[in-house]
């Protein structure tokens, strides 16, 4: 997932930062209110944290600037305030759910996946494509029942590219999702990493395909 995290708490923060990137997540890290929208603006998220209280704007306001604008990634609040209308008034505005302060990290993380397979069409935290599986939540992968070791990346590489089994999945979108916004990569790294990933999964049913100069496609057997 590449996540936007707004928090002016530099401890909380760093600790959800810490949190999602262990987790393989590519997250960037807003500490005021007045960066919030140019930021949302800039890059393609799969899916907001945002603090009510920040510096410069209130969090309510930012959330309906933010759908005003049709910025239609799911919003994740994260709020010390405890008071039923507050909560509904948030659904209301255009966020997808809340987490009220203090809460496990663990959670935290597990609810944004949640928003994100809810707006993607997925009702579970299985994929599936030929004769490979993975559980998105327990962080593992199988073929045909034998477990699939993988590194971090490799594990957020096959899952973005199973999501989207049969489409072609652009180098660019792929980099931005895998790699953190304060690292410096290329290609390369990326192609590295498909090419690891092809020969662990050559007892699997499926294939990496390369589309020229635009990016990689999962492709499932015929009738798979």
């Amino acid at each position: 997932m590449r996540i936007l995290l707004v928090e002016d708490n530099e401890d909380l923060g760093e600790a959800i930062q810490k949190r999602l990137r262990n987790s393989g997540h590519s997250v960037e890290w807003v500490r005021d209110g007045n960066e919030v929208v140019p930021a949302a603006q800039g890059d393609d998220f799969d899916a907001v944290a945002l603090d009510l209280m920040l510096p410069s704007r209130d969090g309510i306001g930012l959330i309906a600037e933010l759908r005003k604008g049709r910025f239609s990634a799911p919003i994740l609040v994260i709020t010390a305030r405890s008071e039923i209308d507050d909560k509904v008034s948030l659904l209301d505005l255009g966020a997808d759910d809340y987490l009220v302060k203090p809460f496990d990290l663990r959670e935290l993380e597990a609810r944004l996946r949640a928003l994100i397979r809810r707006t993607g069409g997925q009702t579970t935290s299985t994929l599936g494509v030929g004769n490979l599986e993975m559980d998105l939540a327990g962080l593992n992968a199988s073929i045909g029942g034998r477990a699939l070791e993988l590194g971090r990346r490799e594990f957020r590489l096959l899952e973005i590219l199973v999501t989207n089994a049969g489409r072609v999945v652009p180098k660019e979108r792929l980099m931005n999702q895998l790699f953190n916004f304060d690292e410096a990569v290329s290609v390369n790294a990326l192609e590295l990493h498909i090419s690891r990933l092809r020969k662990k999964l050559e007892p699997a049913n499926i294939e990496i395909g390369t589309v020229r100069g635009v990016g990689y496609v999962v492709r499932a057997p015929h009738g798979g």
